[in-house]
């Protein structure tokens, strides 16, 4: 019963999905056309990259909460870089400052132990402050033609961006579930303690997560940065909070120890099917804002209900075989 349980909670926001494009095909003509889908896909690519990086982190019991500015701050350093150097130099530049990003936090997280929330949250606000200061608060342009086909151009009909997000969540979702250093997450999320008493390298093991999500922050600005031609300093700004909803209503838990990367890229497609949806319908954008949030508020009280429901038929078993 256990397990049935641990795969129906599993598939819950496929369901969620499912259900939302059934309703939105009923209340509009014009969402399930293949252009409108495309958009939801374009649409979602940057929260979606964001999302993979901050799973990694949420499933260690930690959370990034510099991903958006991270975004900003690395879109700014390429574009700069990219006046002077080729494409590859830049996105080198780029991709490195949102490693040394995560890197910084992973140290202050680990070494320094300051809470995750504390030291992302500091760290967001120095990074915009430093995006700012780059950029004399204005936007950089980008005339790369090479790096623009990034946010641009089209493979096989489908934009590049949505190319780039199937890749990274099949690669690092393969590196969650398949590989030693994903087992080594979820056993440190689980219980850093045990996993550390059992030879895991915690320390280097979120260190290592949260480079990886200063990584993917960097990549996701790459692909703002193209499709506007333009570095914003603030292009990143609430997109944090917009990841960590994905992860959430994708069923990775907030405590640590419980997620996978299906289920994120669900979530950050639920978030964009509801945006496009909301847009189709011509809902109010405040009102916009109000539906994403009982979403989250939903999506939490769902888990921790199955939680609940999953620790009471555990219960129930183990009583049952003690008795038996």
């Amino acid at each position: 019963m256990s397990r049935t349980l641990q795969i129906l909670s599993n598939l819950r926001s496929v369901w969620v999905l499912l259900a939302l494009g059934v309703v939105l095909s009923i209340a509009s003509s014009h969402f399930a056309t293949s252009n409108n889908l495309l958009n939801v896909a374009l649409a979602t690519s940057v929260t979606a990259l964001l999302a993979v990086g901050q799973t990694f982190v949420i499933i260690l019991g930690e959370i990034d909460l510099s991903v958006g500015a991270t975004l900003s701050f690395t879109a700014a350093i390429t574009a700069l870089t990219l006046r002077h150097q080729p494409t590859l130099v830049g996105m080198v530049v780029g991709i490195g400052a949102g490693a040394v990003v995560g890197l910084v936090n992973g140290v202050l997280v680990t070494k320094m132990r300051l809470p995750s929330f504390i030291a992302t949250l500091a760290m967001m606000s120095v990074l915009a402050g430093l995006a700012l200061q780059v950029t004399q608060g204005n936007p950089v342009g980008v005339s790369d033609y090479s790096f623009q086909n990034i946010g641009q151009a089209y493979a096989a009909g489908i934009p590049v961006p949505v190319w780039i997000m199937a890749v990274v969540f099949l690669a690092f979702g393969l590196l969650l579930a398949r590989t030693r250093f994903g087992r080594f997450v979820y056993a440190t999320g689980d219980n850093e303690e045990a996993a550390r008493l059992s030879g895991v390298p915690t320390h280097t093991v979120k260190i290592a997560a949260f480079v990886l999500s200063g990584s993917l922050a960097a990549l996701a600005g790459f692909i703002i940065t193209a499709r506007l031609s333009t570095a914003e300093p603030t292009a990143g700004t609430g997109l944090e909070l917009e990841a960590i909803a994905a992860v959430i209503i994708g069923g990775t838990s907030l405590a640590g120890g419980r997620g996978d990367m299906l289920g994120t890229v669900v979530g950050a497609l639920i978030l964009g099917v509801i945006d496009n949806g909301l847009n189709l319908l011509n809902v109010s954008p405040f009102l916009q804002s109000v539906v994403k949030g009982l979403v989250i508020l939903a999506a939490v009280l769902l888990d921790r209900n199955a939680a609940v429901v999953r620790g009471w038929f555990t219960r129930t078993t183990t009583t049952e075989r003690v008795t038996s």
